[in-house]
């Protein structure tokens, strides 16, 4: 019996997988809230853009802004373990007065 033939002595190559972030730009009061630790979640309307973003897919961490922070601006910028969503129906003033489905985002850390 023939010992196995060796291909080749070179190392497999690893490729470092990025982790997924979802980066959700917000107004100040919000991202303020979210901050103090008092707004547990984060809530964008049940639309295709956001079902697209959301449904079926999983993220490592989430990125909250303040409005769209230069990069070297740490203060502008919470980055939070993910923690997923529900999908819940709520009123609020930002969406006007009638109820309205939303993904609440999970921000607690």
């Amino acid at each position: 019996m023939n010992p196995p033939e060796v291909v080749s002595t070179t190392p497999l190559r690893v490729h470092a997988v990025a982790p997924r972030t979802l980066h959700l730009p917000l107004k100040g009061e919000y991202f303020d809230q979210i901050k103090a630790g008092t707004k547990p979640e984060e809530y964008r309307l049940c639309t295709p853009f956001w079902g697209k973003r959301l449904m079926g897919r999983n993220y490592d961490t989430i990125t909250l802004t303040r409005g769209y922070p230069s990069r070297d601006d740490t203060a502008r910028r919470l980055v939070l373990p993910w923690r997923g969503f529900a999908i819940k129906v709520i009123t609020h003033p930002h969406f006007g007065p009638a109820p309205v489905s939303v993904f609440a985002i999970r921000v607690t850390p």
